[in-house]
Protein backbone atom coordinates (compact mmCIF):
# COMPACT_ATOMS: atom_id res chain seq x y z
CA UNK A 1 0.00 0.00 0.00
CA UNK A 2 1.64 3.52 -1.01
CA UNK A 3 0.92 6.30 1.52
CA UNK A 4 2.00 8.65 -1.38
CA UNK A 5 -0.54 10.72 -3.36
CA UNK A 6 -0.28 11.87 -6.63
CA UNK A 7 1.19 14.93 -6.72
CA UNK A 8 -2.37 16.16 -8.87
CA UNK A 9 -4.43 15.40 -6.52
CA UNK A 10 -2.56 16.84 -3.68
CA UNK A 11 -2.30 20.28 -5.85
CA UNK A 12 -6.17 19.56 -5.96
CA UNK A 13 -6.64 19.52 -2.53
CA UNK A 14 -4.28 22.54 -1.85
CA UNK A 15 -6.48 24.13 -3.56
CA UNK A 16 -9.70 23.24 -2.04
CA UNK A 17 -11.34 20.01 -3.39
CA UNK A 18 -14.04 18.95 -1.78
CA UNK A 19 -14.39 15.08 -1.53
CA UNK A 20 -18.04 14.66 0.22
CA UNK A 21 -18.37 10.74 1.89
CA UNK A 22 -20.55 9.02 -0.80
CA UNK A 23 -23.98 7.39 0.70
CA UNK A 24 -25.33 3.84 0.25
CA UNK A 25 -27.58 3.16 -2.46
CA UNK A 26 -29.88 0.78 -1.03
CA UNK A 27 -33.37 -1.25 -2.59
CA UNK A 28 -37.05 -1.48 -0.69
CA UNK A 29 -35.11 -4.93 0.49
CA UNK A 30 -32.07 -3.04 2.10
CA UNK A 31 -29.72 -4.82 -0.65
CA UNK A 32 -27.23 -2.72 -2.81
CA UNK A 33 -28.65 -0.92 -5.43
CA UNK A 34 -25.76 -1.40 -8.44
CA UNK A 35 -27.17 1.11 -10.88
CA UNK A 36 -28.35 4.12 -8.17
CA UNK A 37 -24.73 3.77 -6.58
CA UNK A 38 -23.17 4.10 -9.63
CA UNK A 39 -25.51 7.24 -10.07
CA UNK A 40 -24.71 8.74 -7.49
CA UNK A 41 -20.85 8.76 -7.84
CA UNK A 42 -21.54 10.36 -11.49
CA UNK A 43 -23.93 12.83 -9.35
CA UNK A 44 -21.04 13.76 -6.98
CA UNK A 45 -18.48 13.69 -9.82
CA UNK A 46 -20.89 15.69 -12.30
CA UNK A 47 -21.54 18.32 -9.55
CA UNK A 48 -17.82 19.56 -9.24
CA UNK A 49 -16.44 17.12 -6.31
CA UNK A 50 -12.64 16.95 -6.54
CA UNK A 51 -13.35 12.72 -5.85
CA UNK A 52 -15.12 10.32 -3.23
CA UNK A 53 -14.78 8.97 0.02
CA UNK A 54 -16.78 5.68 0.35
CA UNK A 55 -17.48 3.42 3.50
CA UNK A 56 -15.78 6.37 6.01
CA UNK A 57 -19.36 7.93 7.16
CA UNK A 58 -20.47 6.09 10.54
CA UNK A 59 -23.67 5.23 9.53
CA UNK A 60 -21.61 2.95 6.64
CA UNK A 61 -19.44 1.03 9.43
CA UNK A 62 -21.81 -2.08 9.51
CA UNK A 63 -21.02 -2.53 5.37
CA UNK A 64 -17.50 -3.56 6.78
CA UNK A 65 -19.16 -6.71 8.43
CA UNK A 66 -18.47 -9.91 6.45
CA UNK A 67 -22.15 -10.68 6.53
CA UNK A 68 -23.08 -8.13 4.39
CA UNK A 69 -21.23 -8.29 1.95
CA UNK A 70 -21.25 -4.91 0.73
CA UNK A 71 -17.86 -3.63 1.27
CA UNK A 72 -15.89 -4.87 -1.95
CA UNK A 73 -18.45 -4.07 -4.10
CA UNK A 74 -19.29 -0.74 -3.00
CA UNK A 75 -15.77 -0.04 -3.21
CA UNK A 76 -15.31 -1.25 -6.83
CA UNK A 77 -18.28 0.45 -8.01
CA UNK A 78 -17.42 3.79 -6.65
CA UNK A 79 -13.71 3.18 -8.07
CA UNK A 80 -15.06 2.06 -11.20
CA UNK A 81 -17.20 4.48 -12.15
CA UNK A 82 -15.17 7.50 -10.71
CA UNK A 83 -12.48 5.78 -13.19
CA UNK A 84 -14.75 5.86 -16.14
CA UNK A 85 -16.53 9.75 -14.99
CA UNK A 86 -13.20 11.67 -13.82
CA UNK A 87 -10.01 9.79 -14.14
CA UNK A 88 -8.58 12.37 -11.93
CA UNK A 89 -10.84 12.27 -9.02
CA UNK A 90 -9.27 10.79 -5.50
CA UNK A 91 -10.73 8.42 -4.54
CA UNK A 92 -10.50 7.68 -0.75
CA UNK A 93 -11.78 4.61 0.92
CA UNK A 94 -12.91 4.29 4.34
CA UNK A 95 -10.83 1.30 6.61
CA UNK A 96 -11.00 0.62 9.79
CA UNK A 97 -10.15 -2.58 12.31
CA UNK A 98 -7.45 -4.06 14.10
CA UNK A 99 -3.93 -2.91 12.46
CA UNK A 100 -1.22 -5.82 11.75
CA UNK A 101 1.88 -5.69 13.82
CA UNK A 102 3.62 -4.44 10.76
CA UNK A 103 1.20 -1.62 10.48
CA UNK A 104 1.62 -0.80 14.38
CA UNK A 105 5.38 -0.60 13.53
CA UNK A 106 4.68 2.15 11.02
CA UNK A 107 4.06 4.39 14.57
CA UNK A 108 6.97 4.53 15.23
CA UNK A 109 9.00 6.44 12.62
CA UNK A 110 8.88 9.96 12.85
CA UNK A 111 6.14 11.45 11.72
CA UNK A 112 6.39 14.77 9.33
CA UNK A 113 6.08 18.18 10.16
CA UNK A 114 2.75 20.34 9.52
CA UNK A 115 3.02 23.03 7.35
CA UNK A 116 -0.19 25.36 7.81
CA UNK A 117 -1.56 26.28 4.53
CA UNK A 118 -1.71 28.34 2.47
CA UNK A 119 2.12 29.17 3.21
CA UNK A 120 2.62 32.54 5.37
CA UNK A 121 4.47 35.18 4.08
CA UNK A 122 8.07 34.54 5.84
CA UNK A 123 7.52 31.07 7.17
CA UNK A 124 9.36 28.44 5.08
CA UNK A 125 7.37 26.04 3.44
Amino acid sequence: MSTRMRPEALLALRRGAVIPAHPLALTPSRKLDERRQRALTRYYLAAGAGGIAVGVHTTQFEIREKRHGLLRPVLELAAETAKEEAPAAIRVAGVCGRLDPGARRGEARPRPRLRPWPPQPGRPS
